[in-house]
């Protein structure tokens, strides 16, 4: 019968562990830095296929090449005016926490309206 050897799989497992008084990643001098993703990364998630299958559901069927970054910019636009306005809501409510309702009314404001949520 095979003994288990704590690597975290299956039943009974301790995962993995530190050294006592280690920090792993959260070294506080000197240790590697982990590298977080930029605003510009994260534009790029918004792959080109993504933005393909976008407008081929509104009907185009060539695409050019400059569409893509503009569409990014676009969005990014728009996904910062809503979030200002859903944080306003919240704010406004003395809430910490955006709710669904606050991008409704979000939405509203700007001429959007979302059914479904009520």
């Amino acid at each position: 019968m095979a003994t288990d050897t704590g690597s975290g799989r299956g039943k009974g497992g301790k995962g993995v562990t530190l050294g006592k008084g280690s920090k792993g990643a959260k070294a506080s001098k000197g240790g590697k830095r982990i590298r977080t993703k930029t605003q510009q990364d994260a534009l790029k998630g918004i792959t080109k296929p993504a933005i393909r299958r976008l407008a081929r559901r509104g009907g185009v069927k060539r695409i050019n090449g400059a569409v893509y970054d503009e569409t990014r910019n676009v969005l990014k636009q728009f996904l910062e005016q809503v979030i200002r306005d859903s944080v306003t809501y919240t704010e406004h409510a003395k809430r910490r926490t955006v709710t669904a309702m606050d991008v409704v009314y979000a939405l509203k404001r700007q001429g959007r309206t979302l059914y479904g949520y009520s």
